[in-house]
């Protein structure tokens, strides 16, 4: 006869935000591996990306993008241009202000981080069918919907 307290002992099964939780823990990790043949950071390949999506932009903006404080996006910055994937130059309009470009060697890094990306997913949603895929984007789509 069981114990009123082995209720107390058995572990709650995840709930939805637990196993989106896991699943977006497990593509970081997955991705992030794919990265270092690059020697880009995670963290580094957003910034990328962003860059990329808006260029040129200003380093306030690619702060604002990313979530971060302008003197991490500075350092991040640092870090990509030193790895010749962007340059920096003079904003026309604002001599003070500088201004982010992808090089052309940026524009290959980011094709290659796209192509990782991607590869990590495919293997990551590789268990589902596509009718499940499609469903599954349709489901996300509606959470990041604003």
């Amino acid at each position: 006869m069981p114990h009123d307290g082995d209720q107390e002992n058995r572990a709650e099964p995840p709930d939805a935000t637990d196993l989106l939780m896991q699943v977006a823990r497990r593509l970081r990790h997955e991705f992030a591996a794919r990265l270092v043949d690059d020697d880009v950071t995670p963290s580094q390949a957003r910034a990328l990306g962003v860059v990329a999506r808006h260029e040129p932009l200003r380093l306030s903006s690619l702060a604002e993008h990313l979530r971060i404080a302008p003197r991490s996006a500075t350092e991040v910055v640092d870090a990509l241009e030193q790895r010749g994937v962007v340059r920096r130059e003079a904003d026309p309009a604002d001599r003070r202000a500088t201004l982010i470009r992808l090089t052309a060697e940026g524009a290959r890094v980011r094709g290659r981080i796209g192509a990782a990306r991607r590869r990590a997913g495919d293997d990551l949603l590789g268990v589902l069918s596509d009718v499940e895929r499609d469903a599954l984007v349709g489901l996300l789509s509606r959470l990041v919907a604003d």
